[in-house]
């Protein structure tokens, strides 16, 4: 008897349902990657903040979602609200990746404190920043994309495709940016290959010790 009481007690913690204050805590603890989210999806902090003040109204309304589906949930909402908002669309044309950054430059998005690959992701047309972020870092399948974004599965594949490769492009001019800056500026030549020497040293010091 006390072992199915058990059982019973652990099933019926795993089907409970989210409360406002699971919410609540949930957009309070998670903040930071769930501003993040709406931020890639958005390009813009004051379109992301806007998205996530209405996903954290929206969860908390009392929707029926297991405990164990509440961080999914979050998200999904941010996203519907940043869809409904930016309103997507899928692009059409051949503009390069430099139109494309200009473009987002101009929304006034400052990209300086954000990583290279983070503002990569941030330069992409809407529609393929979209599309990135749910396929590639949420891992969307096309049909739900498609679904969610209005558009065909052949939109989603093309998107995903120039997304990748506008990024790709993006990190390669970043690394010689970097070589640049470092080719022009002896000491600090220096010092990456002193830094690159030292770990060298400590790499084969520690495999000698082994």
């Amino acid at each position: 008897m006390s072992l199915l009481r058990n059982n019973h007690t652990r099933t019926s913690k795993t089907g409970e349902y989210a409360t406002s204050e699971d919410f609540y805590r949930l957009f309070t603890e998670d903040m930071t990657s769930l501003y993040l989210f709406s931020l890639l999806l958005t390009g813009h902090h004051e379109t992301a903040e806007q998205c996530f003040v209405s996903g954290f109204t929206d969860s908390v309304k009392g929707n029926r979602v297991f405990k164990e589906w509440a961080h999914s949930w979050a998200k999904r909402t941010i996203l519907k609200n940043a869809i409904q908002i930016v309103a997507p669309l899928p692009h059409v044309g051949s503009d390069n990746f430099a139109v494309i950054q200009t473009e987002t430059n101009g929304k006034g998005q400052s990209t300086q404190d954000q990583s290279a690959g983070m503002a990569s992701v941030l330069a992409l047309r809407d529609f393929d920043r979209f599309v990135f972020v749910m396929s590639v870092c949420e891992r969307y399948s096309d049909k739900e994309c498609s679904l969610l974004l209005g558009c065909s599965q052949q939109d989603v594949r093309d998107a995903r495709m120039r997304a990748l490769q506008q990024i790709a492009e993006s990190s390669k001019r970043a690394a010689a940016a970097q070589r640049q800056a470092i080719q022009k500026t002896p000491a600090l030549a220096a010092a990456v290959e002193r830094e690159a020497a030292r770990k060298q040293f400590t790499w084969s010091g520690d495999a000698l010790c082994r």
